[in-house]
């Protein structure tokens, strides 16, 4: 496994079992949100000082291994 996408952790009890970063209740989604939104990796570590350069890195990796998945189950259908 991609060392990155261990950062992303999946839990019932946290978020309602939505994709988050280490457990800290960012999820996945509400970060790619911001970084389609045009805000930069350091724009978004000055705002939550307790989330790193690579919890961004993994959840992009997240979304691409995501996409990676889904478009090969696509093809077999």
């Amino acid at each position: 496994m991609n060392k990155l996408l261990e950062r992303i952790t999946i839990d019932p009890r946290v978020c309602h079992g939505q994709p988050v970063v280490r457990g800290l209740r960012y999820t996945v989604e509400s970060l790619l949100e911001y970084l389609a939104g045009g805000d930069g990796i350091e724009d978004i570590l000055q705002e939550f000082p307790d989330l790193e350069r690579e919890d961004l890195l993994a959840c992009l990796e997240f979304a691409a291994q995501s996409l990676r998945v889904k478009s090969r189950h696509l093809v077999m259908a």
